[in-house]
């Protein structure tokens, strides 16, 4: 029996579909965790859930490393300005999910010294609900994020 075999294998895609791909198979979470929602966050990294398959084996602790910003747990006023500034130190593109309810919303402490929402200090991409959500939860954004980005949906970064 004769094996019979494609001359060349030639594939062809556009620059920006390769350039999305790239972007979202490794992006580089810069940490921002703030309360206990942290924890979850790094649970997240841990061997049990395995962000390394999905390219995120590392969280990085300089922001100029990173494109991708989980803020996870409430903000005060008092960070507001630090997380700004970690998020203008990110090299384009950059993302940013916000993690729990308390990041996205204030969550159940609505008072002056809480920021109402972390996207009132930096634009955000994907919104994990939960009190604390759980691993599977940040999984489930980041994937959604990276879904988003390969089909050219509108997201803020």
């Amino acid at each position: 029996m004769a094996r019979r075999s494609t001359p060349g294998n030639i594939v062809t895609t556009t620059i920006d579909w390769a350039a999305r791909w790239a972007q979202t198979q490794s992006m580089w979470p810069a940490t921002f965790g703030l309360a206990c929602c942290a924890i979850e966050m790094m649970a997240t990294g841990t061997a049990h859930n395995d962000l390394a398959r999905f390219g995120m084996e590392v969280f990085r602790a300089s922001p100029r490393q990173a494109d991708l910003m989980i803020v996870a747990g409430r903000v005060s006023q008092k960070m507001a300005p630090v997380l700004r500034q970690v998020y203008d130190q990110m090299p384009e593109p950059k993302w940013v999910i916000s993690m729990g309810a308390c990041a996205s919303t204030g969550g159940m402490f609505n008072n002056y010294a809480l920021v109402q929402g972390v996207d009132q200090v930096v634009p955000v991409d994907m919104y994990v609900p939960g009190c604390p959500p759980g691993p599977q939860s940040l999984m489930h954004g980041i994937l959604t994020l990276q879904r988003q980005i390969m089909t050219g949906q509108k997201v803020s970064g």
